[in-house]
């Protein structure tokens, strides 16, 4: 891996690629120290206690890099834009017009992106008028005042900040994707858990319980070596191509395979099933009354009721993704369109049949996989005296991210790096 990276920076236009990833990953580590205008900063450590231990603040303060409990000006973090993508992804399903859209290529899919744009602000500003008003009730507890002149001017200019530093990350998300190296959105959640990482290893050295100390490095690096060896299986379904005429050119046969790898997905149905699981404890604590805490604590990221609606929706995910991304039907017309087709299985419809079949076969325990990863580091710090949330989906973002961004690094230095006929 280091030898990738350093072969990258002698590539310039490579160089120029990590160079504004990592600009713009600066810029959005910056953003999320800095406190939204109204806010007191001297008051911020009064309330930190609230986002502490596996809460349900805890666990939203870190996928926002720590922004949230600053109210910085990126408290909202990149959820909401993920959220929107969520309910237009579902929508297209179920909506005629979204899956005639979906189905006219580039032209649709940017008319989608603009849609999940317009919902990413809507559910921005909603969520941060919320984050206001639960601020100010800190504030209450605490004694201290959070937000100096709490008035509707006040409340409009916090707000209307926090909702343009979400917009902001979106678009630096994808301004990374188009320039940079990697998928934007998922470098700067990447970012936002690994900004973490050092009060983790200060919470894990200064824990009391012993079995803890003891087992953490181990239990990280199993999980470490069990997605690593899970995100790069394969099922290599032989493809073989008939000889072809081309004009005057006859095109020699050849032997060749189709890559289907276990874990199609990637951690996209993490990502997805931690917003929608985040979604009914922060209603909860936004409402600020008995029932809301109650609903809070039932769906606390440390508890079981949290661990089994994610792992139902990494299951549920998991496979909606691996059928938006991969058409069985598609890719068997390609393959009888290059006179391609699979050993033993007769082309167009029985190939398509049987891909499905093996792509079936493989996504369950992909799903499983995911699930499991998800939640047994976390069942098992419950059982120690660990006062962070440091689990399997932490993990299993970070590792999944860190390995898909190097594959693409790989591909761009092999582009540029290939030897020619004559040495």
């Amino acid at each position: 891996m280091l030898s990738t990276i350093l072969s990258a920076f002698t590539v310039a236009e490579i160089r120029k690629k990590l160079l504004f990833t990592a600009a713009m990953l600066a810029i959005y580590r910056l953003g999320a120290q800095v406190p939204a205008p109204g806010v007191n900063p001297e008051a911020i450590e009064a309330v930190q206690d609230q986002f502490a231990g596996g809460n349900i603040l805890g666990f939203l303060n870190l996928f926002s890099g720590g922004g949230l409990s600053q109210l910085a000006i990126f408290a909202l973090g990149i959820m909401p834009y993920i959220t929107a993508s969520i309910i237009l992804q579902l929508l297209t399903v179920v909506v005629p017009s979204l899956e005639k859209l979906q189905k006219e290529g580039e032209v649709g899919q940017a008319r989608i992106t603009q849609y999940t744009r317009y919902l990413t602000v809507g559910l921005a500003f909603a969520q941060a008028i919320g984050y206001v008003f639960l601020f100010r009730s800190f504030s209450a507890d605490s004694g201290t005042a959070l937000i100096d002149n709490f008035n509707a001017a006040t409340v409009f200019l916090i707000v209307t900040v926090l909702t343009a530093g979400c917009v902001l990350i979106m678009w630096m998300g994808e301004l990374i994707t188009q320039r940079g190296i990697g998928n934007g959105i998922s470098l700067m959640i990447f970012a936002s858990i690994v900004a973490a990482l050092p009060s983790g290893l200060q919470a894990w050295w200064t824990s009391p319980d012993p079995v803890f100390k003891v087992m953490m490095p181990f239990l990280a690096l199993g999980v470490i070596a069990a997605i690593v060896f899970v995100q790069e299986g394969q099922r290599r379904i032989p493809i073989q191509y008939a000889k072809r005429v081309i004009g005057r050119r006859m095109t020699s046969g050849g032997q060749t395979y189709l890559p289907l790898r276990v874990n199609m997905a990637g951690v996209i149905p993490v990502i997805f099933a931690a917003s929608i699981m985040a979604f009914p404890p922060t209603i909860g604590q936004l409402v600020q009354n008995d029932t809301g805490a109650g609903i809070a604590a039932f769906f606390s990221p440390d508890g079981w009721a949290y661990l089994v609606g994610q792992t139902i929706f990494i299951m549920l995910f998991t496979y909606f993704y691996t059928a938006v991304t991969f058409n069985p039907v598609d890719q068997a017309d390609n393959l009888k369109k290059y006179g391609g087709f699979v050993p033993g299985v007769r082309p167009g419809r029985p190939t398509a049949e049987f891909l499905d079949r093996i792509l079936a076969r493989l996504t369950f325990p992909g799903a499983i996989y995911l699930a499991a990863v998800a939640a047994f580091p976390t069942i098992l710090i419950n059982q120690t005296a660990a006062n962070f949330y440091f689990g399997g989906t932490s993990l299993l973002i970070v590792v999944g991210v860190a390995l898909d961004t190097m594959k693409q690094l790989e591909a761009q230095l092999m582009m540029r790096n290939y030897e020619g006929f004559l040495k």
